[in-house]
């Protein structure tokens, strides 16, 4: 009597689809903030922005605690970040404020629509290299898609709290969504929050720190969201800075193994 072998299961776990459906409300939120931006609503654009982000940040931390990480989840957060942090914020800043130089105005919301991808496809790439020397180190490579959207969108926080019509100015928007946009696809090291540890001493501070950014976003979300973006572009001097400190040199590293031996 032979034995029959049991079939292979197919399919998600459903233990993956939580993570997946909270990563699909991401995609929607991106998608509803284009909705909002053709009507010119551009506070509740930004917000379905910032809620596709929290969501971003959450979907992952939920697959890990209940186990359902999955290559299809994968993917599929892949392609809500290039819609919501690349698609959205290009045709956000468009009908905002680059659609006053059509021609150029487009190219440049193309090119950051282009690299937020480019961005994206390069850590899908790299995402089962766990020995990679930033990711070991604790670094990532160049800003993630999220932090770029946000930064992008730093003129309209700037309208949206002050009115300053310069702000919208396409003349100021459109080298800082390409300065945004490069910084992406840049190489340089920049700090993962993953990796970030707090001694025990400062953990009672880090909660005080952060119940005050909280109520700072719900009363003056606007002027917080313009204070972050600053501190989050000062941070990245140290970043590289640190991780040149924690990486030794290839050269001096290579010297012994290129010097030729002696001769006998």
């Amino acid at each position: 009597m032979s034995l029959r072998p049991r079939p292979q299961r197919r399919g998600i776990p459903l233990r993956a689809v939580l993570p997946n459906a909270v990563t699909a409300l991401a995609l929607c939120s991106g998608l509803t903030a284009v909705r909002f931006a053709i009507a010119a609503e551009w506070e509740r654009a930004v917000l379905m922005i910032m809620l596709a982000a929290v969501l971003d940040g959450i979907d992952g931390q939920i697959a890990r605690m209940i186990r359902g990480e999955s290559r299809f989840g994968a993917e599929l957060d892949s392609l809500s970040d290039a819609i919501s942090f690349g698609v959205a914020p290009a045709l956000i800043l468009y009908l905002w404020a680059l659609i006053a130089a059509p021609k150029i105005g487009w190219i440049v919301a193309l090119l950051y629509a282009v690299f937020c991808a480019l961005r994206l496809a390069r850590f899908n790439a790299q995402i089962d290299a766990a020995d990679g020397p930033r990711k070991l180190a604790g670094y990532l490579t160049g800003i993630p898609a999220p932090a770029g959207a946000g930064l992008a969108m730093l003129p309209i926080y700037i309208w949206l709290w002050s009115g300053e019509e310069w702000a919208r100015d396409y003349r100021i928007v459109t080298p800082w969504v390409g300065f945004v946009g490069l910084l992406m696809v840049s190489s340089i090291a920049t700090y993962s929050w993953k990796s970030l540890r707090l001694r025990r001493h400062v953990r009672f501070e880090a909660l005080v720190v952060v119940a005050i950014l909280l109520a700072a976003l719900v009363t003056a979300p606007w002027q917080t969201l313009t204070v972050v973006c600053l501190g989050y572009l000062a941070t990245l001097p140290f970043s590289v800075r640190a991780y040149r400190r924690t990486t030794p040199p290839r050269a001096s590293a290579a010297a012994p193994a290129s010097t030729p031996p002696p001769d006998a």
